[in-house]
Order: structure tokens, then sequence, then C-alpha cells
């Protein structure tokens, strides 16, 4: 087999052709993947709808989306009118996304009927190990910033370094911002839809 010269043009045939087959195989990787990964979010969110609520027993009703300009940024929120069992009305659960320090912050945040916080989880981050990505325990209920059972409407729901009720994970008061203003913003928007 004869070797190809070593041309400008032939290196960027062979360039190009390595570019589609990698390409190529891309791309049915993820036409293959991706239904696993969408079922498994799917499945995360249920899990996280029943943590913040504070209960197995649930109804979740469809979701509900609204777009809102804050700051001069649209943002996002997706509402989970959920009810126990019976029917009762437990609460909302909210998805909200803020700009952490490394990047996205999603957060699902439950609310009782009243819009005290039931409980919350991280559903995204791209925050520092160690540092930022505490926000998934920091503020849990008998952590240092424990924020379930308070009231975004009725505290002053930021770090106590800006004269707020909560405080800051160490050395990430960037991310602790961030994620307690998704949370606030997630209840102003709750309260402006009812």
């Amino acid at each position: 087999m004869k070797k190809l010269s070593s041309s400008l043009t032939n290196m960027a045939v062979v360039l190009t052709v390595i570019a589609v087959i990698a390409g190529g195989a891309l791309a049915a990787v993820n036409a293959i993947t991706a239904p696993q990964i969408e079922k498994i979010n799917a499945d995360n969110l249920a899990a996280g709808i029943k943590k913040v609520m504070g209960s197995e027993d649930i109804n979740v009703a469809d979701p509900t989306e609204q777009k809102a300009t804050i700051g001069g940024k649209e943002k996002t929120f997706v509402f989970y009118d959920v009810a126990d069992a019976q029917g009762t009305a437990l609460g909302t659960a909210v998805q909200t996304t803020e700009n952490g320090f490394g990047g996205a912050l999603k957060v699902l945040v439950g609310f009782d009927t009243e819009g005290t916080i039931l409980g919350y989880t991280i559903l995204e981050h791209a925050e520092t190990p160690g540092l930022g990505a505490k926000a998934g325990l920091w503020f849990q209920k008998g952590e240092k910033g424990d924020i379930i059972g308070k009231n975004p409407g009725t505290c002053n729901f930021t770090v106590s370094k800006d004269g707020g009720d909560v405080d800051a994970i160490t050395a990430s008061t960037i991310t602790s911002r961030a994620f307690l203003l998704a949370i606030k913003n997630a209840y102003d928007q709750l309260n402006a839809q009812q």
C-alpha cells in the first residue's frame, strides 16, 4: 500500500474523516443513552419532590412553568403542587436556578401552604468540592445554616455577613448568597403565582 504524501490537502482530508467518524460515534452514543438519562433525571426529580415535601405518600399535579425577569435576567421556575394521599394540599415544590460561584445552581425547595420551607435538595451544581458543594447539607435541619422551618417572607433571608439571619458556608459566601437568592426568588414567584 502506498503511503500518502504529507501535503496540507491530505492532512485536511484525514482530519475531516476522523472528525466525521468521531462525531458519528458520539451521536450514536447520545441516541442510545438519552432515554436512560431522561429516566434517571425524572426519577431523581420525583425522589427530590418527596424529600423536600417530607412525605413519601404524595400526589403531584402536573408542573407549571413560569418565567420572570429578575435583576435584568430571565429566570424560569417550575411549580409542582403537592397533596397527600387523601387530596389535602401539602404545599408546593419549586424548581429554580441561580448562578453560583462555579456555574448554575439548580435547587428544588418545598414550601408548605403558608410559605414555610419544608425541605430542599440540590438537583445540579458546579460548585467547588469541599466548599460550595456543601450547600446540599449546610442549610439542612440542625446544621449551621439551617433554613428548614423558616419563611423567606418573614425573616431576613440573606447571609449573616450581609446582615441576614442565615450563616453562610465557611469560605463559600458566593455560593451561599446564590443558594439563598434562588430560594427567596422561588418564594416570591410562588406568592406572585398565588
